[in-house]
């Protein structure tokens, strides 16, 4: 009798086999390890200054972390004006996204379905201001309202207008990008359907067309607000002592005189940016964001 006939064919020995444990690949561990580091890199220096900010030894000595003493006190030291600047900050990007989409949507519109010559021309135009540094935008916009202002008496520097124009500049061309991005793959059959059944231009641009091109407003909104909301050297330049954004308050703190307090007070802007990030995967969901982007 052979080795296989002493085998009692109703135990499913092969088939245990090939559903049990199997030992990982190379690949699978390098591919585990390479997405950990990815997720260690990114989430360390939030990680740092998050624990650093419960610290209670830390008196004006730098960041310490792991925190040796655990307290709160730093979140109650945060200074007013920091909740001022963020303020300032929020209602600041809110509206550069806004406007931002007010300027783009149309602009991307006339990119994508006009006949003028030269669109490319344009295109390239209006994504000049993601290619110029943040520093030249700053001082180009500062030298114009010193100009303006010598001219009419109208100094917008240091005001909320000025520094609004200077985001918008370059907020805007964000917009541009991801509704350009999402008309490029537009199907003109579904407009066409709707002025075929008697539906007005403005009607189906409002019933049709917007709803379709939504997820690349949206990521062209989520960038504007990013991008004005974090921004330094152009607001170092159009703002004034008194009126600063939340972001050039914190550099400020850190520049001048340390206090920990800063640590607690960006912690709580990184809790704010993550509850916003989920609010906006509730609402929108990432993956429109993201693909309206490819």
């Amino acid at each position: 009798m052979t080795r296989a006939a002493t085998v009692d064919p109703g135990v499913p020995l092969l088939a245990g086999r090939s559903r049990g444990w199997q030992r990982p690949s190379v690949a699978a561990i390098a591919k585990v390890l390479w997405v950990s580091w990815a997720y260690i890199f990114l989430l360390a220096p939030m990680a740092v200054v998050i624990g650093s900010s419960f610290d209670g030894a830390t008196v004006y000595s730098g960041v310490v972390f792991p925190p040796q003493d655990l307290t709160l006190q730093w979140y109650k030291q945060i200074p007013a004006t920091h909740f001022r600047a963020l303020g300032l900050s929020l209602m600041l990007a809110l509206s550069v996204a806004f406007g931002a989409c007010l300027l783009g949507i149309p602009a991307a519109l006339g990119m994508v379905r006009g006949k003028l010559p030269g669109k490319s021309l344009f295109l390239a135009f209006f994504r000049a201001p993601m290619q110029i540094p943040a520093v030249v935008t700053g001082v180009a916009f500062l030298r114009l309202y010193y100009v303006v202002g010598d001219a009419t008496g109208l100094f917008l520097n240091a005001t909320f207008i000025g520094l609004y124009l200077g985001h918008l500049f370059v907020a805007t061309p964000y917009v541009i990008g991801t509704v350009v991005s999402v008309l490029q793959r537009f199907n003109y059959r579904l407009e066409e359907a709707a002025l075929s059944m008697g539906a007005s231009p403005w009607r189906t641009f409002r019933r049709v067309t917007l709803p379709t091109i939504m997820p690349g407003v949206h990521a062209g909104a989520l960038y504007a607000f990013m991008v004005s909301f974090s921004d330094v050297p152009i607001a170092m330049f159009l703002t004034a002592p008194g009126f600063v954004t939340y972001p050039v308050e914190l550099f400020f703190g850190i520049e001048t005189d340390f206090n920990p307090s800063v640590l607690a007070s960006a912690s709580l802007v990184i809790l704010f940016s993550l509850i916003a990030l989920l609010l906006v995967q509730r609402v929108i969901g990432l993956d429109t964001v993201v693909h309206s982007r490819r």
